[in-house]
């Protein structure tokens, strides 16, 4: 019987130091979701005192603030355009602006990273900051950002027209209506050829109708800004032929320029179905190709203070004719046409 009670024993000691590094490292991992969304560190999160402490880079750069690293002083700032922040390891003395706080724990190392009190930090860009016990997580809920709302427009018949469902009016007369929920409109009246030719009837139906100038003029009582689109889709290669010609793209650039700087506030330029059966060393030269187009044409619109917008496929389409990260130094702002293609 004592043998058998010793066994017991020898099994529920063994047993017990065996789940110590497992229970260890479950305690040590605190899931941050920012928006609902799962932050990812290379370094987990700790508890000291009662205060969680996250890495500074991974948590800034989740919340889209600029961060900033002094080995010298080891100090750490972070600033959004409204707020900075600074703190140095080891000292309880933080700055919000010029505002001093004084902090429950101070910054610290660990495993080569700077960690930071999470809710100081969250706090001071003007985040919510929870404990969700049944999860046993912590959630943060960044504040409300303003949001362009740009609405793709055409004036067709008065079947047809979007005109009555903007200015809340059958055409020509109008309201507020819904003017007050869009900034800006993507006025769909333009195509362009395998020439260059800047044209006003596209192949697609796409047309610039008559009337036209009413909702330039409407739109701009009702401060709205307004955007020429230029559309047009690879039929036949067309859009290949045109990238591939350097005259043809100066002559497309110099004739969206000169007609976005008499009528519109910009340009959104939306060539679509690039890049559908190019593989390889072709698909990367329509890439660099709609990406020259893009960089020029951007060149010539600032020059006139002028915008450009592209608007594209997203990226899991079957279009991969499409440098993102090239056309995102390009052009001011890129649309993703996300409807209709679901996650892969």
């Amino acid at each position: 019987m004592k043998r058998l009670f010793l066994t017991f024993t020898l099994i529920a000691v063994l047993a017990g130091v065996f789940s110590l590094p497992a229970l260890a490292q479950e305690q040590q991992e605190i899931p941050v979701r920012i928006d609902g969304l799962k932050v990812t560190f290379d370094v987990q999160p700790v508890i000291r005192n009662g205060r969680t402490l996250v890495p500074f880079r991974a948590i800034a750069e989740a919340l889209n603030v600029k961060v900033n690293w002094d080995s010298t002083t080891q100090t750490v700032s972070a600033e959004d355009g409204k707020t900075t922040i600074r703190l140095q390891i080891g000292n309880k003395i933080a700055y919000r602006n010029q505002s001093t706080i004084i902090l429950e724990v101070p910054p610290q190392f660990l495993n080569g990273r700077t960690l930071i009190p999470l809710r100081f930090f969250s706090e001071a860009f003007n985040c919510k900051v929870e404990w969700n016990s049944s999860n046993n997580e912590v959630m943060i809920t960044s504040p409300h950002k303003d949001m362009t709302v740009a609405g793709f427009y055409a004036l067709g018949d008065s079947n047809t027209s979007s005109w009555t469902n903007l200015f809340g009016k059958a055409y020509p007369e109008h309201t507020l209506g819904n003017t007050d929920v869009v900034n800006e409109l993507a006025l769909g009246w333009y195509a362009v050829d395998a020439e260059g030719n800047l044209l006003t009837r596209s192949r697609t139906g796409w047309q610039r109708p008559s009337g036209w100038e009413s909702v330039l003029s409407a739109a701009g009582g009702y401060g709205i800004r307004t955007e020429m689109v230029v559309h047009e889709v690879n039929r036949e290669s067309m859009l290949n032929k045109l990238l591939e010609n350097d005259e043809a793209v100066k002559h497309a650039v110099e004739g969206i320029t000169a007609e976005a700087a008499q009528y519109y506030s910009g340009v959104n330029l939306n060539l679509e179905g690039l890049g559908l059966s190019e593989t390889g060393e072709q698909l990367m030269q329509v890439q660099n190709s709609f990406t020259r187009l893009a960089a020029q044409l951007a060149e010539s619109l600032h020059s006139r203070g002028l915008t450009l917008t592209l608007t594209i496929h997203a990226p899991n389409s079957a279009y991969k004719g499409y440098d993102y990260t090239a056309l995102g130094r390009a052009a001011d702002i890129i649309i993703i046409m996300a409807y209709d293609y679901g996650a892969k």
